[in-house]
């Protein structure tokens, strides 16, 4: 096996898995973790796009799980498009070259984006052209290299988890709760839109789940050269469920509001700040995270239970649960 991003908060999980299952595993990543390496892990220490390392890790690999990307809501297109496009396509010239059988790509619902809710959206969406930011583009560009991949030799499938959360999450639940006790967050729009996210160790059995459907079935089955929503199945009310973990940390609640447009103004005239000071670091607000927190952002996911057998299963409660006990063992003393 060779994962990408193997270091990170769901290719860590993944690489956990498959070891657990008595798989030998290469990680392909910029820095190589010592409690990996202590546990048998190969490692190939370069960046996505560097052609000649990604080449030679295919070597002899069967399956290639890839997790690795530049996630972000800000930032240069031409950083994003280097590793999340030439990246993805420096891995499949490899498989291709190697021989390798299969192909999971880690997408994300966002190549759907256009501006809109979306509410029990499914697989018919056509991908975006249009997006305030670089990763949905880029990403959606990626995807469609990995689908029209897919062949009787190389059999590839997309998974697009929405928001991949759960204990030991660096960047979801964290950067809520930091904005949230800085005073910063805001809700923004109605408040009551609804929200599909999925646990970490459920996204984990999706990509587990599209490996063996693609190794069992001629040709990939149903599932081959396709993209799946990956999610709980369990839409909530975003700022209902942000505001239910505050409190259940002894946080105050998110209260203050501001509506869509203002937002979404305040966001473009952060974007021209940060664009022509060429500030680091993100913008306190974007467009592009103005409308995905205020709008509806659901996803059917019967093609994925149906095609790939997959199977949520950790409720939003008991991951909820399990991440509020794991948040309040880790708060300082007072």
């Amino acid at each position: 096996m060779l994962v990408t991003g193997g270091t990170g908060f769901l290719g860590r999980r993944l690489v956990d898995r498959l070891l657990a299952d008595g798989r030998q595993v290469t990680v392909l990543a910029r820095t190589p973790s010592p409690e990996l390496l202590a546990r048998g892990v190969a490692f190939a220490r370069a960046s996505l796009d560097d052609a000649a390392t990604v080449a030679a890790a295919c070597a002899g690999v069967e399956t290639v799980f890839h997790v690795a990307a530049k996630v972000g809501v800000w930032g240069r297109y031409e950083e994003f498009y280097r590793t999340n496009v030439l990246g993805t396509r420096a891995l499949l010239a490899a498989c291709h070259q190697h021989g390798v059988k299969r192909f999971v790509y880690t997408s994300t619902p966002s190549v759907v984006y256009n501006g809109r809710d979306l509410a029990g959206a499914d697989e018919s969406l056509p991908l975006t052209t249009e997006c305030p930011s670089a990763y949905p583009l880029t990403k959606a560009l990626a995807e469609r290299e990995v689908r029209e991949a897919h062949g009787e030799r190389l059999r590839t499938v997309a998974l697009r988890p929405h928001l991949i959360w759960g204990v030991g999450d660096p960047h979801l639940v964290p950067r809520v709760l930091a904005r949230a006790r800085a005073g910063r967050l805001r809700i923004v729009g109605r408040g009551d839109n609804q929200v599909d996210m999925v646990h970490v160790e459920n996204a984990v059995d999706a990509q587990l789940c599209a490996e063996r459907t693609l190794a069992a079935s001629p040709g990939g089955g149903a599932a081959g050269g396709r993209a799946f929503f990956i999610t709980n199945g369990e839409p909530v009310a975003l700022w209902a469920w942000i505001n239910d973990i505050l409190q259940a940390l002894g946080e105050r609640p998110v209260t203050r509001r501001i509506p869509l447009p203002a937002a979404q103004a305040v966001g473009a005239a952060c974007e021209l700040v940060w664009r022509t000071l060429r500030l680091r670091g993100e913008p306190p607000m974007t467009r592009f995270v103005a409308a995905e927190l205020a709008k509806d952002h659901w996803f059917d996911i019967s093609a994925a239970r149906r095609d790939l057998g997959y199977v949520p299963r950790i409720s939003m409660a008991e991951g909820t649960a399990e991440l509020v006990a794991a948040l309040r063992h880790a708060a300082p003393s007072a």
